[in-house]
């Protein structure tokens, strides 16, 4: 006498329970699934995978093409360069045109910043993914490092002028510690040792 797991008992009470209930649907379930469907489940709209896209190429991929791409902005908003969208978000149909973009300026003899000026020429230059380096646009290039750079030597400013405080609180001696000692020789003791301290 064979053992039955609970688990195994509850599949085939639930497979008996619906063939009783609905014959028919015990013949279709053996049939082969529909299309658009299978054991995980059913797709209901293919088109809500995206457009099918086309097998990539060698040239697709090319270091030339990737650098250029790399360089210009995605118009469909999602703020990616036009090489990681069209390689990451496969719903975007705009960085797949604008790759062709790319590849027919390069067909066309046109070197990277050809290339890139056309597209600024096309679509103005927010397509860009770095502002060029001119103008008003070197403001974004200075401005932050030399904000920072202020901000560590201020830093370094303060923290010196702390550690002085400190210091000189550290060395001095209290005249009551030194009974027999005149103030002027106490004074003259807490000097040298900031002098000491200094060094």
């Amino acid at each position: 006498m064979s053992v039955v797991s609970r688990r195994g008992f509850l599949a085939g009470l639930s497979v008996a329970i619906g063939g009783l209930g609905n014959p028919g649907r015990s013949v279709r379930s053996q049939q082969q699934p529909q299309a658009g469907q299978g054991d995980v489940g059913s797709l209901r709209d293919p088109a809500a995978a995206g457009p099918p896209k086309t097998p990539a190429t060698e040239r697709d991929n090319e270091p030339f093409i990737q650098a250029v791409e790399h360089r210009i902005r995605c118009t469909c908003g999602c703020n990616l360069d036009v090489y990681t969208c069209r390689t990451t978000d496969f719903t975007c149909s705009t960085s797949p045109r604008m790759h062709r973009e790319v590849l027919a300026l390069e067909d066309q003899g046109k070197n990277a910043d050809q290339i890139v000026a056309a597209f600024v020429a096309q679509y103005g230059e927010q397509v860009l993914m770095a502002p060029k380096p001119e103008g008003f646009n070197l403001a974004g290039y200075l401005v932050p490092g030399t904000l920072l750079l202020m901000g560590g030597a201020l830093l370094t400013v303060l923290l010196r002028r702390r550690m002085r405080v400190v210091a000189a609180e550290r060395v001095t001696v209290p005249a009551s510690s030194m009974p027999d000692a005149t103030p002027e020789e106490v004074a003259r003791l807490n000097r040298e040792l900031a002098d000491l301290e200094r060094e």
